[in-house]
This record gives structure tokens, sequence and C-alpha cells, in this order.
């Protein structure tokens, strides 16, 4: 089974984490189903930046991103080559080490 070992994040998991994924599930899903509370603006339609990742391990056994991805990953704060958004990258049979950055762009919330 697959594992997601997310990095250190001062508010969403400041110790880290190793969590438990089943190949097919988002990095988003795993996440939150294990208490980690990555922002999720659009509710995980591919529509917004709030649950951009960087994938520090394992980014090549991922599914490439498709243009809608990278279209909305332009926007994103901090893009790095190993960005994703976490409701589109699906964990394969490898193991991945998550980086949750400390910014996200949120337009839906800054218009409030």
């Amino acid at each position: 089974m697959p594992k997601i070992i997310v990095l250190p994040h001062e508010e969403l998991c400041p110790d880290g984490a190793v969590l438990s994924a089943e190949a097919g599930e988002t990095v988003l899903d795993v996440a939150l189903k294990n208490g980690i509370e990555i922002e999720h603006a659009c509710e995980k339609s591919c529509a917004c930046t709030t649950c951009h990742v960087i994938i520090r391990e394992g980014f090549d056994s991922l599914d490439e991103s498709d243009e809608l991805e990278d279209d909305m990953l332009d926007k994103a704060w901090g893009l790095e080559p190993e960005s994703r958004l976490g409701c589109q990258a699906k964990v394969t049979d490898e193991d991945l080490v998550v980086e949750i950055p400390k910014y996200t762009l949120n337009h839906a919330a800054e218009d409030h």
C-alpha cells in the first residue's frame, strides 16, 4: 500500500504525517480523511489553486497534469516544477513526499 509522507506544515500538520493511501485516491482526499484540512475552495473541481501541493518525491509516478490543471497551476502562489493540485494528483503504487505550501490563493475568500 503506497504512503504519502506529508512534510511538516506550521498550521495544518505541525509534526508532518505518514498516511496510507489506496492507488487511485487523490492526495487531497487522503489528506482530508486523515484530518489534514488542506483548503479546497472549488470542492475538488480543478477550478482554483487552494489545494496546491508540491510533490518532493514520487512526482514521476503521477499521471501527467492536463491542460486545465496546468492553467490553474499557473495562478498558484509559489509554483514549482513539481507542483500539482491535490485534487488532481492521484496516488499510484509509489510513495509520495508532499509539501503543503505556506500560502495559497483563495480568491473566493479574499472577496468577502
